[in-house]
């Protein structure tokens, strides 16, 4: 949906860009608008990955939450005394006060009991079907690496900031080794955002269905710009917006 609706926009002659970046999954949609990757390739590349995540962890032994008013260093804290051999990381940091953990049920059962004792506002189980980017992941990126070394990638036209590093990539070497490493790796998106408004940006448009990431950005800085486009009046919008 990303991808196509950045097709329309590209068609429209509004995709100038100085920098792009995706969270998890969207990752795939920003290489696909930045040359990385063609959109039919892109989308059997993250069918296989749905799928090999989803096949890495027998349904109900693993795990998701989120913890809310808390910070990076009491989430790190919280894993490690409920871990108690089993898996259990950081998975997302989403923005300041959201961090995302994922392990074994049984351990991430345990980090919410903690997590309150501690005194982070909220903690709740996620509704999602495997417990992403995580080391119980290791199947599945086994699985996607001869898939990605298979792929046909090519250079970007614009450099992405990768969740792994949350730093800048351009090669298509470095952003098949970037796609292998975010399956087991934590999202880094504040420090993704933080980078890019480091380098001067200051308008982040937000390319899809819903406007989650434009939320979390509001909350990492709130003076930045924020455009979200997501159906067809957005996009008359926003082509309208850049004639201007």
């Amino acid at each position: 949906m990303s991808s196509a609706i950045h097709a329309v926009l590209e068609e429209r002659g509004a995709t100038r860009r100085d920098l792009v970046a995706g969270h998890s999954l969207g990752e795939y949609s920003a290489i696909v608008s930045v040359g990385g990757l063609t959109p039919a390739e892109g989308a059997k590349i993250v069918r296989a990955r749905g799928k090999f995540m989803q096949e890495a962890v027998p349904v109900g032994s693993g795990s998701m939450a989120v913890l809310i008013g808390g910070s990076i260093e009491q989430a790190q804290e919280i894993c490690t005394e409920a871990a108690g051999g089993d898996v259990l990381s950081i998975a997302n940091i989403n923005a300041p006060g959201q961090i995302v953990i994922a392990g074994t049920k049984a351990a991430v059962d345990r980090a919410i009991e903690i997590a309150k004792s501690k005194g982070v506002r909220r903690a709740a189980l996620l509704p999602v079907s495997a417990p992403f980017h995580c080391a119980l992941m290791k199947p599945a990126e086994e699985k996607l690496q001869p898939i990605l070394d298979a792929a046909h990638f090519k250079d970007l036209w614009v450099a992405l900031v990768s969740n792994v590093d949350a730093s800048p990539i351009g090669t298509a070497t470095a952003v098949r080794n970037a796609l292998l490493r975010q399956v087991v790796s934590p999202v880094r998106w504040v420090e993704s955002i933080q980078h890019m408004i480091s380098k001067g940006v200051r308008r982040f448009v937000e390319i899809g269905p819903g406007n989650v990431l434009t939320g979390l950005i509001k909350r990492i800085d709130s003076s930045v710009e924020l455009i979200n486009v997501s159906d067809v009046p957005s996009i008359e919008a926003f082509v309208q917006k850049g004639k201007a």
